[in-house]
């Protein structure tokens, strides 16, 4: 019995995160995206994590419209471990909220949202 357990925590412990809890308590289901070959492409939400924290949150246009999130964003790609993207949000509103969210976000373990 010992030998399952050590081996559920092995499988528990290597498998990346898709779904997050913003900082609202919501939840979000995020695709993952290999870091090597992360890009942003068109208008989609973008994260960037390192051991199951957030380095940083947000789109392209944010890049070119925002120096802080330009320098946040060259720092977050030298230590990303995790890449992930969110479908684009139907306006600006939403895209900050949903970018304040899941920059307090935790990965959760065990949960669907599929």
């Amino acid at each position: 019995m010992m030998a399952v357990a050590e081996r559920f925590d092995e499988l528990k412990a290597s498998s990346l995160a898709t779904n997050w809890r913003g900082r609202s308590g919501r939840f979000y289901a995020l695709t993952a995206i290999p870091v090597a070959t992360f890009s942003l492409a068109g208008p989609d939400l973008y994260l960037l994590a390192g051991g199951g924290s957030v380095l940083w949150v947000g789109t392209a246009v944010d890049l070119i419209a925002d120096a802080v999130s330009r320098a946040r964003f060259r720092l977050a790609l030298n230590l990303a471990e995790q890449a992930f993207s969110l479908p684009h949000p139907d306006s600006d509103v939403d895209r900050m909220t949903i970018a304040w969210d899941l920059e307090g976000a935790e990965p959760v373990s065990g949960l669907s949202l599929t």
